[in-house]
């Protein structure tokens, strides 16, 4: 039996050069708080506020609250390894980041989906909107999404 086992991986980044490293650091850094802090905002915002309670901010704080899990799959880890001098992650780890981009990355694109479709029975139907974009289907619908992510990540890793 002539086999072999991967056991890590060895990130090579984008740079060689430390002093490159530390301002790439400093600028993903900087974009990876504004992401946070925007998104975590637009939750905070919505969930707090009595006169949003319409199934567009609904769906809208669900997508940052997804935004925020994307950003924090990959952004911390490739900070960490611009710093640190071991640039190697294990097998397991790559996969469980892998299955994190598929899922949240996909659950992203599913509520834009049900998003496009809230918009679309607001003009097309307006009449029908309050019937049929329900507190309990947009609940179903977001819940669809997240179970549409998963499924997709099993599939992928």
């Amino acid at each position: 039996d002539n086999s072999s086992t991967v056991k890590e991986f060895i990130l090579l980044g984008l740079s060689d050069n430390q002093g490159l490293q530390r301002i790439l650091f400093v600028i993903f850094l900087v974009f990876y708080v504004i992401t946070l802090s925007g998104n975590l905002l637009i939750v905070l915002t919505v969930m707090s506020s009595r006169c949003l309670n319409s199934p567009m901010y609904f769906f809208l704080c669900y997508l940052s609250f997804v935004d925020v899990c994307y950003s924090s799959i990959t952004a911390p880890r490739m900070m960490a390894d611009l710093l640190d001098e071991n640039k190697a992650i294990s097998f397991v780890g790559c996969i469980a980041q892998l299955f994190g981009v598929h899922f949240f990355g996909c659950t992203e694109i599913f509520i834009l989906t049900v998003m496009a479709y809230d918009r679309y029975v607001a003009i097309c139907r307006p009449l029908h909107y309050t019937t049929l974009m329900t507190r309990r289907v947009c609940g179903c619908m977001v819940m669809g999404s997240w179970l549409g992510g998963f499924l997709h990540s099993l599939v992928q890793t």
